[in-house]
């Protein structure tokens, strides 16, 4: 298989060279069905992919709408839902991650879903964490810090999915995540191995918050790893100890490229928005030629426009190996509660 996989991208690699995306000519007004919410819950996170039959399986972050948006960092659970079209709309099916017990690293709570197909066997890359449970008035630090980055692996999407006894990706000391980390990203490479990226938090800054918040990449033979992690962070930029997050990776045909989240519009100059790298080898990365991919403007196909408070957590799903739908965790202006996740239909560019 690896063999037959590193002959595909060869293949692919003596073809022209891929052109240069251009995300803001390829968004297409959103249809009101394709707007995922979860009645009583509060919506975060969305990453899909389509089964032998055609169902298209969303998983996402979710948690009662009751305790507020800052209980994701103690409460959201990684659910399931089904569609028959990319688009939606979806219905809830199951709870994917599930609550299994403080004494466990990813106990009370599982968040940043991923989920990809590698040969036969499906893994779902998350965040999970455990604490005390205490409700503040902002964020609990204990949970956020005790946050690490796991998989989990199942036969089919419905599951059910094994979790592990220990993370994926431990903390170094010393290193850009010595103090947590989170949002996963993962693909395969040319060579057969697979290709993370994550978010790390260092301990440099004041507690708790810590930082700087910057990115790792790492490689491993395995989409279970151990992973090897690169020294360098990237999507940084000087002056700024957090520039971006929510990264979102894949192998195009002759490079790597990269949605992230881009928090004060360094590198789109659009403000907090979405923007677009790309890499040659996945190591070392830098902002596309084009890179705005989306600001907060989100327009309807029914003519009307929503000026969003949040539009992060992008991920894609893929046909004919080109980008079809952009699927965002959205909040609309002035209630970050009534969040939800959004499928943005992409037109494919002749290129």
């Amino acid at each position: 298989m690896k063999k037959l996989i590193a002959i595909l991208f060869l293949a692919l690699s003596l073809l022209p060279a891929q052109a240069d995306y251009d995300f803001s000519k390829m968004i297409q007004p959103v249809p009101l069905t394709a707007k995922f919410e979860d009645p009583g819950f509060i919506v975060w996170c969305g990453t899909m992919l389509r089964d032998e039959k055609g169902k298209c399986h969303l998983f996402y972050s979710r948690w009662p709408r009751a305790l507020g948006h800052y209980a994701w960092v103690t409460h959201s659970e990684v659910a399931h839902a089904v569609a028959d079209h990319p688009l939606g709309p979806y219905k809830f099916v199951s709870v994917a991650l599930p609550e299994r017990g403080k004494d466990k690293w990813d106990g009370l709570c599982t968040h940043n879903p991923t989920v990809m197909k590698f040969g036969s066997k499906y893994y779902l890359y998350y965040m999970g964490n455990t604490g005390d449970r205490k409700k503040v008035s902002g964020l609990n630090w204990t949970h956020r810090n005790n946050q690490r980055i796991g998989v989990a692996v199942a036969d089919s999407p419905y599951g059910p999915w094994t979790r592990t006894d220990e993370p994926l990706i431990q903390t170094t000391p010393g290193f850009h995540d010595a103090l947590c980390n989170n949002n996963p990203t993962v693909t395969q490479r040319p060579e057969g191995d697979y290709l993370m990226v994550y978010k790390a938090i260092g301990d440099k800054g004041k507690a708790p918050f810590g930082g700087p918040v910057v990115h790792v990449v790492a490689t491993s033979k395995k989409p279970t790893g151990p992973f090897k992690k690169y020294p360098n962070p990237v999507f940084t930029k000087a002056g700024d100890a957090f520039a971006a997050e929510d990264p979102y990776i894949w192998r195009g045909k002759d490079r790597y490229w990269a949605i992230v989240k881009d928090f004060k519009g360094g590198f789109t100059g659009k403000g907090t928005s979405l923007a677009l790298f790309e890499s040659a080898n996945g190591i070392a990365w830098k902002a596309s030629a084009n890179p705005l991919v989306s600001t907060l403007n989100l327009a309807w196909a029914d003519g009307s426009s929503t000026k969003l408070l949040k539009l992060e957590r992008p991920q894609l799903y893929f046909e004919n190996g080109e980008p079809a739908v952009l699927f965002c965790a959205a909040a609309p202006p002035g209630n970050i509660d009534a969040s939800f996740n959004v499928q943005i239909p992409l037109k494919t560019i002749t290129r």
